[in-house]
């Protein structure tokens, strides 16, 4: 299990850079972590770790550290108390392995910049997905359509040896409709905490590890 944990803490990162690079903020990897040295996107992290025990002074000296930066602490371990951050939340990485048919109504591939401009409208992220992103070969994003348009969808990103579920999101209906829909030639990685992680569970994923990102008000 440590190996998955490892491959969904890699993938995570190299889905953060992707949408950084969208963002013209090119990120640095090494072997302790994933950073970008100006502040990220909304809702993205300035550093990933990917190792156990990273040290903390070191890591902040490679991000923008002040009021707003944030740190996706992948295995739990750091203490950014003492430099002004607080636990914003806690979630733990999940995985499934390759497995049957989807169970759940089909999910279709956003392919125009027009549809991902809808899709993005129907999550809330409005401005966060660009169309670059539709560029790269390693990111697919699903939606979920009724009789109104985007009803649902998520993020695929594909690592070296799993791809990574992200932003999923149910318009209408529930959540697991478009859990129980995603793909399953490939084994599965994401992080879930509270109601949307009882869901990626119903869909057949297995929680793993903790997480925890941490915020600098």
């Amino acid at each position: 299990m440590d190996d998955v944990v490892a491959s969904a803490v890699r993938d995570n990162a190299g889905w953060c850079d992707v949408v950084c690079r969208t963002h013209d903020l090119p990120g640095v990897t090494d072997d302790d972590a994933w950073s970008v040295p100006h502040r990220s996107p909304t809702w993205y992290p300035d550093a990933v770790t990917l190792r156990p025990g990273v040290d903390a002074r070191a890591l902040l000296g490679r991000i923008d550290a002040g009021p707003g930066a944030s740190v996706k602490d992948s295995f739990a371990d750091l203490d950014l108390t003492p430099y002004g951050f607080h636990v914003l939340f806690t979630a733990v990485w999940i995985h499934r392995p390759a497995t049957g048919a989807p169970a759940g109504p089909a999910l279709t591939p956003v392919a125009t910049p027009e549809a991902l401009a809808a899709w993005a409208g129907a999550h809330g992220g409005g401005p966060l997905f660009r169309p670059a992103l539709l560029d790269d070969p390693r990111v697919t994003i699903l939606a979920r359509h009724d009789a109104e348009g985007v009803a649902g969808g998520a993020v695929l990103h594909r690592g070296a040896d799993v791809v990574g579920v992200s932003n999923v999101f149910a318009r209408t209906g529930t959540p697991d409709d478009v859990w129980t829909a995603l793909p399953t030639g490939d084994p599965l990685v994401g992080y879930e905490s509270g109601d949307d992680l009882e869901a990626a569970r119903r869909a057949g994923f297995r929680p793993t590890a903790p997480l925890r990102v941490w915020l600098r008000e």
